[in-house]
């Protein structure tokens, strides 16, 4: 029985390894447009419109790219404009529905207009997608713990 459940465990770890996605599920994208790579660049810099406008020329290029979108709501959400955040989210989500960065970004996101309920549902999508954990599961779980104490009643 013991050797069984270690083989379901080493299972289960294998598929997470070949499931995961990660936060960006195409890296290699950023490399070959300028735009993107300029867009990543201008996040790190925390100039959230220059961010805005380049991703959105390499949005042009390659509309069907969910880390793209995930990055323009990023910026958005950084603006304090929630509505366009939501759109680029749910898009993001639409093109890979197990997009985790985007599943903890749109949570994050419920969590600033306070519904709790919106986030809990993004929470409860990376618990099926991280099957062994993921640090994205992990941000948004800790959000809305901080969330609910600075929230009692929530």
């Amino acid at each position: 029985m013991r050797a069984f459940a270690l083989a379901l465990i080493f299972l289960l770890f294998v598929a997470e390894l070949a499931l995961a996605d990660g936060s960006e599920t195409q890296p290699e994208a950023a490399a070959r447009d300028p735009d993107y790579a300029a867009g990543k660049k201008a996040i790190e810099d925390r100039k959230w419109n220059d961010a805005i406008a380049s991703l959105t020329r390499a949005q042009k290029r390659d509309p069907d790219n969910a880390d793209i979108e995930n990055w323009i709501g990023f910026s958005y959400r950084n603006l304090g404009q929630f509505d366009p955040a939501f759109k680029h989210y749910e898009r993001a989500i639409q093109l890979d529905p197990r997009h985790r960065g985007a599943h903890e970004y749109i949570g994050e996101t419920y969590l600033l207009v306070g519904n709790l309920a919106g986030a809990e549902k993004h929470l409860a999508a990376l618990k099926a997608i991280c099957l062994l954990g993921c640090e994205e599961l992990e941000d948004l779980e800790r959000a809305i713990a901080q969330y609910r104490k600075a929230h009692p009643g929530n």
